[in-house]
């Protein structure tokens, strides 16, 4: 397949929204900054029905601040991103259309955007949660645009570096609950569970974008693995081993909150573990675009599927 045709069957091409606002909203890139906001919500309900002794008013505080500030906090760093990227974005079908390569936006604007979105969500949480909810969304925030951002130019470790981003939010939400001293809240095993179930969760995930878009990021000067991995066999072996590493990670929560966490916990990560395996191996025997997205959209199903199962499951057990 050409070049052409490798990007054309890739990822859709963002569409241009008109209005100001519209731009400024697709430059907080709303899709991640949704995911990133749900699982720091996921680590506040867990953390909070394991206390289990949250007023009302905790609760209407603790999930206004995690749910504001991470999203506004998410959200800068998501443009911060786009501003550092903007000259490589334009190289590429799938992202040409976004704010400041199609002239909707200033690069001025979209980093003056992000800084305050970033500083605003640290406050909010700051402000209603604490000082280290607020500090590890600042490390979230600064470790993506500081290293992971930088680094993908350079090294194919981008993707394990941008992981630890990634799975920080979930944090924000465990620590936002916690009444230990100091930086203690950062050791909350529900925390270092979900962090970890973030960690791996999102290799198989991006690596299945990286090799369905390795001619879009070849075009943009982006080192993903696919560019040391011309057949794609690593690539998918790798998505197998760490979908089949995710198994024990997700289902590692259970033995910490058994008093929250069940058997309809392990059956959703072995179930949703083994569905992502299989979409891997289909990768590995026919490393295609049309494989690699399939295994994309599973991975696009699990995550949300097992949170859902975790929070539905912790509230039964609490109410019952």
């Amino acid at each position: 397949m050409s070049r052409s045709g490798q990007v054309e069957s890739a990822l859709p091409a963002e569409r241009p929204e008109s209005g100001v606002f519209a731009a400024c909203v697709e430059a907080a890139k709303p899709g991640i900054t949704r995911l990133v906001t749900i699982t720091a919500l996921v680590g506040l309900l867990l953390a909070g029905l394991h206390r289990g002794d949250l007023t009302l008013a905790d609760w209407f505080r603790l999930v206004v601040g995690v749910v504001i500030g991470t999203a506004l906090a998410a959200g800068g760093a998501n443009a911060l991103n786009m501003w550092y990227e903007s000259d490589r974005d334009a190289r590429m079908r799938r992202t040409a259309g976004r704010p400041i390569p199609s002239a909707r936006l200033s690069s001025g604007f979209v980093f003056f955007l992000g800084l305050g979105l970033v500083v605003s969500g640290t406050a909010v949480l700051w402000v209603l949660c604490g000082v280290i909810p607020a500090l590890v969304a600042l490390a979230s925030a600064g470790s993506y645009i500081v290293l992971y951002t930088p680094l993908k130019p350079l090294t194919i470790w981008n993707t394990l570096v941008g992981a630890v981003p990634g799975a920080l939010p979930t944090m924000i939400g465990t620590s936002a609950v916690s009444t230990a001293p100091g930086f203690e809240p950062l050791a909350d095993p529900v925390g270092l569970a979900l962090f970890s179930l973030m960690m791996v969760w999102q290799i198989p995930h991006f690596l299945a974008i990286a090799w369905m878009c390795r001619a879009d990021y070849e075009l943009g000067g982006f080192r993903m693995l696919p560019a040391i991995d011309p057949t794609g066999k690593l690539t998918a072996w790798i998505i197998v081993a760490t979908s089949v590493l995710l198994i024990p990670v997700s289902a590692s929560i259970v033995f910490i909150i058994p008093d929250l966490l069940g058997w309809a916990t392990i059956i959703a990560c072995v179930g949703l573990g083994l569905l992502l395996v299989a979409y891997g191996m289909r990768v590995a025997v026919h490393p295609t675009e049309k494989m690699a997205r399939k295994a994309f959209i599973a991975s696009i199903i699990h995550l949300p599927v097992l949170l859902m199962v975790m929070v539905g499951e912790a509230l039964v057990r609490t109410i019952v």
